[in-house]
């Protein structure tokens, strides 16, 4: 049964509103003659064949880059060319502990003081607060594409189903360089914390190497073990990758609980309320007003990326329709409960203004006299095993994006093996585990969570744009432009209002701008709503309240995305740059072949067939 792919059964739709299934995916056929010259000839065979790809390319990039797969072909013949499958392994309390520790790092023990002290104040409990909603109404995009779609690719393959190839390409590698960098620069965070724990600098576990630059002169031998043991552990198995991260994460969530207990047992209610030195700041439970819980929520939601990763796993899920809104949507709910209480402990604990805005937790007991001393170094064990949590789970991810991408040809599909014993991408898995090694060894990425930001909030935003058109769209039975004209008009008014929010000052014209860019979207939304059928309805799961929670998830990244500085929009466009050269000289081309050479071909011959009604009554067909 494990060499049997599902595909369902196409009836013609007796109306738009009816259709409740994926037309198959028909390309433009080529001509006989392309044919066989490109069966019998790769673009990458010598020198001259290169050539001549390349001067197919505006061709070649007109027809694949808008070229979209099916939940079919993802699960089927995209599937087959890992050779091996992933074995189903996991279940719902695998994902809630994945999910909790992707995204319980030590982030969050570094933006709560930023948050509290610049930003928030005491309110930053409520921001805390609304930036989970934000993960949460995000997690639901994700759980309808994998419950309907359980394959490793995540938010590649969800857009590859819709957006096209280059979309679903432009988005995945940049999602891989976030996650490669911000773990290189964990993996030398967890150095620092480690040599708090135990007495020792981290100046002297790191060897200078005083004739390279500033900024790669800092040799780090433990950051690199670290990587390496991780990369192992995943290479081994996802099963026993499973259970090191409920260990780690069940010892880390006893330490937070730990900072939770001492910060409302030792702390004063006052703080809420009376910062230290009321003649410089501000008074009460907002003192920077409405505009810094919102702001603030924008920074603490940094603490929430990890919880995709997740989505990579569906493919080793056992009971994907149960298993996965489960296990998302929970580790979201349990992690902002945890959040709410760290950021309410803090704030008990300290007047906003007294924060320390680097390692807040662990600042307010270091150096006390009256015995409280020690519970600095509790705070950096449990972080520790934070980052270890974060690090597991980041890995798995990346390594699953990578072996998928593979899976589609516009990388080489060495990426796309999966080794028939341990059932893992181990290619994926060691390569990018020694790429991130290297990095960790001498890049002094003092970034930790702010790096992956951008990339991470973009492809939320295009996930959720991708879950709206793929309900109101069906390729060849419905016209495509009334959604991406509210797509695009609705990101329009996102924008805006992310505009003015940021760079008009405050005063009466502000919040009328604010006002008017608030009823047009909701106007904009109501209309497309009203006029625009559905064309396809969820099998198993969907987003409920379609399309307004996708909606304000679309907003919200919009939002979050305007509060990112200038050099991360930088950062985004320098590596979107490099993915395209890649897919423009290479990609396009070993895309093409692999389209023309059938070389997505079916796994075994043997395919499986169902409907709805068929898979609810368990038949099974052998084509």
């Amino acid at each position: 049964m494990n060499n049997l792919c599902r595909v369902k059964l196409i009836k013609p739709p007796l109306s738009l509103s009816q259709t409740q299934t994926e037309t198959p995916l028909i390309y433009p056929s080529p001509s006989p003659s392309q044919i066989a010259m490109e069966t019998h000839a790769s673009s990458f065979s010598s020198l001259r064949a290169y050539l001549r790809a390349l001067s197919h390319t505006p061709s070649r990039f007109a027809r694949r880059a808008v070229s979209v797969s099916t939940s079919y072909e993802e699960m089927s013949r995209v599937r087959a060319r890992s050779g091996s499958d992933m074995r189903k392994t996991l279940t719902w309390y695998d994902l809630v502990g994945f999910g909790i520790g992707g995204m319980v790092g030590a982030g969050v023990f570094v933006t709560t003081g930023r948050a509290s002290h610049l930003l928030a104040g005491p309110a930053v409990v409520l921001s805390y607060a609304i930036a989970g909603i934000c993960a949460l109404l995000s997690a639901f995009c994700y759980t309808e594409f994998a419950v309907d779609m359980p394959v490793a690719g995540g938010a590649f393959s969800y857009l590859r189903v819709t957006f096209g190839e280059f979309a679903a390409f432009l988005t995945g590698a940049n999602l891989i360089m976030d996650y490669v960098m911000s773990n290189a620069a964990v993996a030398r965070g967890f150095t620092a914390y480690f040599g708090t724990v135990i007495g020792v600098s981290s100046a002297k576990w790191r060897l200078t190497m005083p004739h390279l630059p500033n900024g790669f002169n800092q040799i780090d031998i433990v950051a690199v073990a670290v990587v390496l043991l991780v990369t192992f552990v995943i290479c081994y198995s996802t099963r026993e990758s499973s259970v090191v991260n409920m260990l780690l994460t069940a010892l880390h969530i006893l330490f937070i609980a730990f900072i939770i207990v001492i910060g409302f047992t030792k702390g004063s209610w006052k703080n809420f309320t009376e910062p230290s030195n009321p003649e410089k700041y501000a008074s009460g439970f907002f003192p920077y007003g409405a505009s810094g819980v919102f702001n603030g929520a924008a920074m603490v939601y940094l603490s929430y990326i990890g919880y995709d990763a997740v989505s990579t796993l569906a493919e080793e899920v056992r009971n994907p329709v149960k298993d996965i809104p489960i296990g998302v949507s929970g580790s979201v709910i349990i992690v902002t409960v945890l959040y709410c209480l760290m950021a309410a402990s803090m704030s008990k604990l300290l007047p906003y203004d007294m924060i320390d805005t680097e390692a807040p937790f662990s600042a307010a007991f270091s150096g006390k006299s009256d015995g409280w001393g020690w519970v600095s170094r509790v705070i950096g064990v449990g972080a520790s095993f934070g980052i270890l949590t974060s690090l597991l789970v980041a890995m798995l991810g990346q390594a699953r994006y990578m072996c998928v991408i593979g899976r589609s040809s516009v990388v080489p599909p060495w990426f796309a093996r999966v080794h028939p014993r341990t059932s893992t991408p181990v290619n994926a898995s060691a390569f990018l585990g020694i790429f991130t090694a290297a990095l960790a060894l001498f890049t002094d990425l003092d970034v930790l969570l702010n790096l992956v930001s951008i990339g991470t909030l973009f492809v939320f935003y295009m996930v959720a744009n991708a879950v709206i058109y793929r309900r109101y769209v069906v390729i060849g039975a419905t016209n495509p432009w009334p959604t991406l004209s509210y797509l695009c008009s609705f990101s329009f008014t996102s924008i805006m209002f992310t505009l003015i929010w940021k760079f008009v000052p405050t005063g009466g014209a502000k919040a009328g701008l604010l006002s008017a860019c608030g009823v047009i979207a909701i106007a904009i939304l109501q209309l497309f709503h009203l006029m625009v059928p559905q064309a396809r309805k969820p099998e198993f799961w969907g987003v409920p309240l379609m399309p307004w929670i996708p909606s304000i998830s679309i907003f919200l990244n919009v939002f979050l995305l305007g509060s990112l500085d200038g050099p991360s929009y930088v950062r985004f466009g320098f590596f979107s740059a490099i993915a395209v050269l890649v897919y423009v000289f290479y990609s396009v081309h070993a895309s093409h072949d692999a389209e023309g050479d059938g070389s997505l071909g079916q796994k075994n011959g043997e395919v499986h067939v169902d409907s709805k009604e068929e898979s609810e009554e368990g038949q099974i067909f052998k084509v």
